[in-house]
């Protein structure tokens, strides 16, 4: 936590109790007796990974790091399917409903904790992030020496990620990608606090790909009609997105007239208890993902065990 700007100074233990007491996910055991536990066990450390005394006066802009006490979550019934590992890289199916990593209230239940508890490695961390609801390919780098080359790459838009999504068939879109794909082009944005992203007027900066449409077996179909209470005909939908804005692929495929078979969001956000269950996981999956390895050059190719449509296991 950094102390903010225009505040005058407060002892460390006070100011932490009021973040901790702020907090919107707080666990009832995160009490007075456990603030002055971190204390006592130096766990509460400024930038330098040095002790912070709990009477030490903070000043505007100064750090202070402190271990945050998990709230209890309903654990998320999937395991995490291994893709591929080596010294540098751990490469994952992530199943839907496990956030990538922590925030707000997901903390234990994200791919992070989990593979640093099930790996021993606590240097592992994410090369990029998938939504908590989208399933697929997460790589994670295992060295901290490797960090730089790998963020780098995937913030600069280096790999190329292709998904898979279930959505209503729409014979116009498939007839329009049977010759050459569909560019979608919008601007989008999200406010704080909301849970759903806008597509408004202004400079396009979040680009997809549609590249094809097709029909789903009857298997499948009649399996997804029934477990999603739907009488649409669904087909699988192909996308490359070429930007990687916050739920850039739900809102454009919502906005093309075909929303992802159980996004919970697009077209109308429901309320967390209306939130679709364990066996209505969201139809989009990160189905394959390439890249130029940054530290040897060689060409890395992932792909996910999933096949669309996804079901509970």
């Amino acid at each position: 936590m950094r102390f903010p700007a225009g505040q005058p100074p407060l002892p460390a233990r006070e100011w932490l109790a009021r973040v901790i007491e702020g907090q919107h996910y707080r666990n009832p055991m995160d009490d007075t007796a456990a603030l002055d536990a971190r204390f006592s066990r130096g766990e509460v450390v400024d930038c330098f990974a040095q002790p912070i005394p709990p009477c030490r006066l903070m000043h505007p802009g100064e750090d202070l790091w402190f271990y945050r006490i998990p709230a209890e979550e309903t654990p998320v019934p999937f395991d995490i399917r291994i893709l591929h590992e080596d010294e540098r890289l751990l490469v994952i199916d992530k199943p839907p409903f496990l956030a990538t990593m922590p925030r707000g209230r997901h903390i234990t239940e994200t791919a992070l904790v989990r593979l640093r508890r099930s790996t021993g490695n606590d240097d592992l961390i994410p090369a990029h992030r998938l939504d908590r609801l989208t399933s697929g390919v997460l790589v994670f780098i295992r060295r901290p020496q490797d960090r730089g080359a790998y963020q780098t790459l995937f913030a600069s838009g280096g790999v190329h990620k292709q998904y898979e999504a279930v959505a209503p068939w729409r014979g116009a879109l498939a007839e329009a990608t049977s010759e050459e794909p569909i560019l979608w082009s919008d601007r989008m944005e999200k406010t704080r606090g909301r849970m759903d992203a806008r597509i408004v007027d202004g400079t396009p900066n979040a680009r997809t790909l549609l590249r094809g449409v097709e029909r789903l077996n009857p298997d499948e179909e009649a399996m997804l009609r029934h477990t999603y209470d739907t009488k649409e005909e669904l087909a699988r939908y192909v996308l490359e997105p070429l930007t990687g804005k916050t739920h850039q692929l739900r809102l454009h495929m919502c906005a093309a007239g075909v929303p992802i078979l159980g996004d919970p969001v697009y077209p109308l956000v429901r309320p967390p208890e209306e939130h679709s269950s364990w066996e209505q996981p969201m139809q989009l999956l990160c189905s394959r993902m390439s890249f130029p390895d940054p530290i040897n050059g060689d060409e890395r190719v992932f792909r996910s065990s999933y096949f669309v449509p996804l079901a509970a296991e």
